[in-house]
């Protein structure tokens, strides 16, 4: 009796524990997920803009590929959940199993102490028990056993009810849990054949771009260009807000910023937020990312991204991803406006503007905007162009922005 009820409490305690682990986990995956098709949807939104003009283009390859890896990743959150229910249905099964067998073994223990009981079942008998006590000591011992004998009975018959309210309540769970299990199962088979058709559309994509081979590497050639006059704008700037802060602070030109106090402030904050940065557009899709990367459609040739570029929709503004203040807003031919915004040491730059909100030396908050973003109507499209510098070297923007 005591190890069954043991083993019975132990088997509670084994599934709350289990439970509890297995429902945060679950919690923190179905949340991951509900992110991921957000995502998704939102790249579809984006396709379905960019394919208005029945054309196929650069920006439509790079959403096709970024809904592919959106899917793969639900595609594994999902066999991650059916990994996290399948070993939960283990458990389960485990202790019900455990359970199950102890409560036979209480079972017959029990019926066999019925039986003795009702052979023994007597009320003479119980008497004469006590009446052929030596003494008053032993009399009222034997009471005490007879009492305690039939205290234990109904405790062994509480125990058996209780262990098999829980059973049924755990077999309960199993029947939901294989149920959700299947319902999983059925989802990651949709979410697979939606993937073949994604990785299906974004091959055919890709062959019509190449017969565009030529066209494409003369916007190539003209994209190096814009990125040169904008780099070159840039560095000029730093170089002239190096020169101004050495001379306000009384010193010689370091080629280095000397900042003042308050601005030493707003660096350290700005340092101190990476991975943590708001956006700079209220929703979009990163469809080149930072850095020397091959180009999607002609082979042998390299993309060097100074920043990133987020696909968003028809109408979106920039927005400055920090306090600061802006420093400098031009134009560049095919880039539209650009504006670029001072953070102590930090910069951020938002190119493809269509129209300017701000002026130098306003000052600006986080998520405030900046300007409204430029929609290129010959390919519908809407993208962003954003950096991050420090002094003079770039940085990942991505790996600034919260996730």
């Amino acid at each position: 009796m005591e190890r069954t009820v043991k083993i019975f409490i132990l088997g509670i305690m084994l599934l709350t524990a289990a439970l509890s682990v297995f429902s945060q986990t679950k919690s923190e995956l179905e949340k991951k997920k509900k992110k991921t098709i957000n995502e998704i949807n939102y790249t579809n939104k984006l396709l379905e803009e960019t394919r208005k003009n029945q054309q196929e283009s650069e920006n439509n390859l790079a959403l096709l590929g970024n809904q592919i890896a959106s899917r793969q990743e639900l595609i594994s959150d999902i066999n991650k959940e059916i990994e996290l229910v399948s070993r939960r249905i283990g458990e389960t099964e485990a202790i019900i199993s455990m359970m199950e067998e102890d409560l036979g073994t209480l079972k017959d223990s029990y019926a066999k102490m019925i039986k003795i009981a009702w052979k023994n079942h007597n009320k003479n008998n119980e008497i004469m028990f006590l009446l052929s006590s030596k003494d008053f000591n032993q009399s009222y011992l034997r009471l005490k056993y007879m009492q305690q004998l039939a205290d234990y009975r109904k405790r062994q018959l509480k125990a058996i009810n209780s262990i098999k309210a829980v059973l049924e309540k755990q077999m309960e769970k199993l029947t939901e849990q294989k149920a959700e299990q299947q319902k999983l199962l059925d989802e990651e088979k949709v979410e697979q054949k939606n993937l073949e058709n994604a990785r299906r559309q974004q091959k055919s994509e890709l062959e019509k771009l190449k017969g565009k081979e030529a066209d494409l590497k003369k916007q190539l050639e003209e994209k190096n260009k814009q990125k040169q006059q904008l780099q070159a704008a840039i560095e000029k700037l730093i170089a002239e807000e190096v020169k101004k802060s050495s001379a306000s602070q009384g010193k010689a030109n370091t080629g280095k910023y000397e900042l003042t106090p308050e601005e030493k402030i707003v660096s350290n904050n700005f340092g101190s937020n990476v991975g943590k940065l708001p956006w700079p557009v209220q929703r979009g899709v990163i469809v080149s990312r930072y850095g020397k990367q091959p180009h999607p459609v002609i082979s042998g040739v390299e993309i060097d991204n100074k920043g990133i570029d987020i696909s968003t929709t028809t109408g979106s503004d920039a927005r400055a991803v920090f306090d600061g203040e802006v420093r400098k807003v031009f134009s560049i031919p095919g880039t539209q406006n650009a504006v670029i915004i001072r953070h102590g040491e930090y910069l951020s730059v938002y190119t493809h503007i269509d129209k300017v909100y701000v002026s130098v030396g306003d000052k600006v908050k986080a998520k405030q905007s900046i300007g409204k973003i430029y929609t290129d109507n010959s390919e519908n499209k809407t993208v962003l162009h954003f950096e991050i510098w420090k002094g003079s070297a770039t940085l990942n923007p991505a790996s600034w922005l919260s996730k």
